[in-house]
């Protein structure tokens, strides 16, 4: 099984060298970086700056977005990356949310997700490509034909087919098991059915994790269901609670949720708050003691779960990283 760790953009740069380097030595294999360019600082200097002072860790952004650069920009962008690492960067791709929506703008439909990967993934490996925001083909006579590795942020039963049918793995921002299952599930069965194999399909769960007792562990990850439950409202919304697509437990706990601050994405200080309970708190995280982590990500295995992609942004990041390389990682290597 991977492990991977992830940052907003309010590291500093000193801490994030070496908190990736710490990370490497520790046994991760991956460092995500989240791609909202307005609430934080770009995140690709900080990905080639990272880059720079690892030899083994992967890259890549989670999530970017089909909307927030142009197609060539954004391809010419990971094919460098992929280039200057050695083969080392993948993205993680969604719809857009806080770096579109925090300007008023909309998400992009499926369809253009979908041909987003395809084009992209095709001028990486340096083919001659058409798109509709650009009128001649482009082709970058530099491109070495690396297979640019995306995967697919989903919740909603669309999104999910979406994952399964372009993704090379789903990105599932929920640590409960049986929703992973339930998730990850539509998305391998929508490859299977569109006749890809799939047994190299990353199921990719990104959740906090933390170490302590349960109050201050609650405390520090709370923020963590309000922004995933923000993602939820949106299929809540589209399919209603009866529809028997999105899962009772879901449409549950967001049914007091009051709105939803993107300029306070992902914080602890999110005003909207209240709805979240200690009982989903810990359902969605990783908490507690060493022996806790290992036994919640058996679940997660058992659900599904090839990669557990831990947000740093609740304090305390470099024991975090500390107690998984000596206590965690070690026990889910073959």
């Amino acid at each position: 099984m991977e492990f991977g760790i992830c940052f907003k953009g309010f590291v500093s740069p000193d801490r994030a060298r070496n908190l990736v380097k710490q990370a490497e030595e520790a046994g991760f294999d991956y460092c995500w970086f989240y791609d909202s360019h307005i609430l934080w600082r770009e995140c690709y200097p900080a990905i080639a700056m990272c880059m720079e002072h690892t030899t083994r860790m992967r890259f890549a952004p989670c999530v970017t977005n089909p909307n927030a650069r142009d197609w060539s920009l954004a391809a010419s962008l990971f094919a460098s990356l992929a280039k200057q690492s050695g083969g080392r960067f993948d993205i993680g791709l969604g719809r857009g949310d806080s770096s579109v929506r925090v300007m008023g703008k909309k998400p992009a439909p499926l369809a253009r997700v979908a041909e987003f990967t395809h084009k992209v993934k095709a001028m990486v490996r340096g083919e001659e490509v058409i798109y509709g925001e650009c009128p001649e083909p482009v082709k970058f006579p530099w491109a070495d034909g690396y297979e640019l590795p995306v995967h697919i942020g989903a919740y909603g039963p669309k999104a999910l087919k979406t994952a399964g049918e372009v993704g090379d793995g789903v990105i599932l921002q929920i640590g409960d098991p049986y929703l992973v299952e339930w998730l990850a599930g539509q998305a391998t069965a929508a490859g299977q059915e569109a006749g890809r194999d799939m047994a190299d399909y990353k199921v990719i769960v990104a959740a906090p994790a933390y170490f302590g007792d349960k109050a201050s562990c609650i405390e520090s990850t709370k923020w963590f269901p309000a922004m995933v439950g923000n993602h939820v409202a949106d299929i809540v919304e589209k399919y209603g609670t009866d529809s028997g697509l999105v899962p009772k437990s879901l449409t549950d706990y967001i049914e007091k949720r009051k709105g939803y601050d993107y300029s306070k994405h992902g914080q602890s200080d999110n005003p909207y708050l209240d709805f979240i309970t200690p009982e989903i708190v810990e359902s969605f995280c990783v908490l507690g003691q060493p022996e806790d982590h290992v036994t919640k990500l058996n679940h997660l295995k058992e659900a599904g779960m090839t990669h557990f992609n831990i947000y740093l942004d609740n304090g305390d990041e470099e024991n975090i990283i500390a107690q998984y390389g000596e206590h965690i990682i070690p026990r889910f290597r073959d």
